[in-house]
């Protein structure tokens, strides 16, 4: 029996010299990733429909943009294939018919390609729409199309 006791005893001894020699170091491992504002852009159609021959026609379309989380961007519209002076044109043929795109649905604020003319925005990481109101204004000498729709092609630049 005493054999068992000293046997264990010395065991015991052993695992206790073998731990109180185990050393234990730590540092610290530094992580780090970066998130770069990402956008994107997609323009609908503006269709006017039948031109109103008394007061303006109005139209609307659709700007979706998709940008980061927190990321700010800027979107700016252009003057058209057959502007004059900034002024928006429609063309048929020869025929031309002024119109202009704004902000908000009273048509008070341009929608310009630069300065107070942009619309602003933070991304949330989810599609934002933004809606352009266009409109055509009235008491402009109105000449049927003859079959070749009144047409024009805007230019929308997302800068992020």
């Amino acid at each position: 029996m005493n054999r068992i006791i000293m046997s264990a005893a010395a065991v015991t001894g052993v695992l206790l010299a073998q731990t109180a020699s185990a050393q234990t170091q730590t540092d610290n491992m530094e992580l780090s990733a970066s998130v770069s504002s990402v956008c994107s852009v997609a323009a609908g159609a503006l269709a006017f429909g039948e031109v109103a021959t008394s007061g303006a026609t109005d139209g609307t379309a659709a700007i979706t943009v998709n940008c980061t989380g927190g990321g700010a961007y800027t979107v700016g519209l252009g003057n058209g294939l057959h502007n004059v002076v900034a002024q928006r044109k429609l063309q048929s043929g020869a025929n031309l018919l002024n119109y202009d795109l704004f902000k908000e649905v009273a048509h008070t604020n341009r929608w310009g390609d630069a300065g107070a003319e942009l619309v602003s925005g933070t991304g949330s990481g989810a599609d934002q729409t933004l809606t352009v109101y266009g409109q055509i204004a009235s008491g402009q000498t109105l000449v049927a199309d003859n079959g070749t729709p009144y047409t024009d092609t805007i230019l929308v630049t997302l800068t992020y």
